[in-house]
């Protein structure tokens, strides 16, 4: 499910969105800066600073995950269903040295959201879809041009 173009857009975005939902339908997205593709269907983020997120997902796992490249404006929307492990848990030790790395001693890992995938759509700006002859090399030139890189 998760390809090498998705694990290799996953490696290159500094930050992905997790959409949760309360227990009264309200949404809640928020950014997350350690995260990574975990075998060939899963996700593991980690908890660093996610009291919401956490809260949300004990209510409903299902959640939706997405990161696009600044410059090449590509990215991944993923759904699935996720499990928070936290420290003390059977499986936090587990998981804890592939976040580990990534971490380091820079922030606490409170726990860890595994997220088994369920579906994945690619996200493309605009300029993908309404000029199809549009390279990835354009793209990034022009992006670098709008922002001043």
């Amino acid at each position: 499910m998760l390809t090498d173009e998705i694990k290799e857009s996953i490696n290159e975005s500094i930050l992905c969105w997790l959409a949760t939902v309360d227990e009264d339908g309200a949404p809640n997205n928020s950014p997350k800066e350690i995260f990574l593709s975990y075998g060939i269907d899963e996700l593991l983020i980690a908890d660093i600073a996610s009291p919401n997120s956490v809260k949300n997902i004990k209510i409903n796992p299902k959640v939706c995950i997405s990161f696009v490249h600044v410059f090449k404006q590509k990215g991944f929307k993923i759904k699935g269903v996720a499990n928070y492990y936290k420290k003390g848990d059977v499986g936090y030790s587990d998981l804890l040295p592939y976040v580990y790395p990534m971490v380091g001693d820079k922030f606490p890992v409170n726990g860890i959201i595994r997220i088994k995938v369920s579906s994945v759509k690619a996200i493309l700006a605009p300029s993908y879809i309404f000029y199809p002859e549009i390279t990835e090399a354009q793209q990034i030139e022009s992006a670098h041009k709008t922002y001043g890189v």
